[in-house]
């Protein structure tokens, strides 16, 4: 693993919000207790389990089956098998855990619907950066995420090899049209910004035409976003900018067109639904009784 990436996982591994979530999850799904497996199982009866990929994939979010699994047991063992952002394909084992039988289906649902979800954010998201392979486009996620998740989710671009945009409001300036509605136009609108903004926040406008463009350059804009363009639309835009200042396309981007926009000079492509339409990816927890 690169040392971004392990520090990227030491990040959202040992952030306070991970645990929250993993717990509330849990207390979620388990409620008073596991009344299936504490009737079914014999007592005592211990075994072992593989969590495997079940078709090619990019795997994210490894690290919250021992945090998971401590929450319902301290005393299973769980071994990660494999990197965040490695690629599985079928029948890859990823996880294993052995202890209490009991315990290990009790956190099995909880842990798989986490690591399924985050794999298929970072699988979607390899897949359009394979899409632009080549090409000086950066793939950027955006705050259409679940409620609660981001921090996970956004880690889960990062594995794809996506780059992470904003992370709230809070870090990051990007006027909107409804911004430029209510604030009485591009140029106004970016030079209050200008004069009002915390110091150090780029500042980058949105645009929808040429002269949007024209004046969110002339007041000081340091990027643009061209939003629900064409990319022969894009393409026009992003020779008049000419380079001055970065240029995001966003909208209506899918696998079939998004090396159509790198190809048309974009220096960033943002995709909603790398985040909130990531289909899941299949993995499958494998268990057999200890002897």
């Amino acid at each position: 693993m690169t040392a971004e990436r392990a520090a990227r996982v030491a990040v959202a591994a040992r952030h306070p919000s991970t645990e929250r979530l993993v717990a509330a999850a849990l207390a979620e799904d388990v409620g008073r207790g596991d009344v299936t497996s504490a009737a079914a199982l014999p007592p005592g009866l211990r075994a072992t389990a593989t969590i495997t990929t079940e078709e090619p994939c990019t795997v994210a979010g490894l690290f919250l089956a021992p945090l998971a699994y401590r929450l319902v047991d301290p005393s299973l063992t769980v071994e990660v098998l494999a990197e965040d952002g490695a690629t599985g394909g079928v029948e890859t084992p990823v996880i294993r855990i052995a202890g209490a039988a009991a315990a290990i289906l009790t956190g099995e649902r909880v842990v798989l619907n986490l690591l399924q979800h985050l794999s298929g954010v970072a699988t979607l998201t390899r897949r359009f950066v394979d899409a632009v392979a080549g090409t000086k486009a950066a793939i950027v996620d955006t705050r259409k995420t679940i409620a609660g998740l981001r921090l996970l989710e956004k880690h889960a671009v990062a594995m794809g090899g996506g780059v992470n945009h904003r992370f709230g409001l809070d870090d990051g300036i990007l006027i909107k049209n409804t911004h430029v509605a209510l604030g009485g136009g591009t140029a106004a609108v970016v030079q209050r910004v200008r004069a009002h903004a915390p110091a150090g926040l780029r500042v980058q406008c949105e645009c929808r035409s040429e002269a949007e463009l024209d004046a969110a350059l002339a007041a000081g804009a340091d990027a643009v976003l061209l939003d629900n363009q064409t990319p022969e639309q894009a393409a026009t835009l992003i020779r008049r900018v000419a380079g001055r200042v970065p240029v995001e396309v966003s909208g209506g981007i899918t696998l079939a067109n998004v090396a159509a926009y790198a190809a048309a000079g974009a220096d960033r492509i943002s995709i909603g639904a790398l985040t909130h339409s990531a289909p899941a990816v299949p993995l499958h927890l494998h268990i057999r009784a200890e002897t």
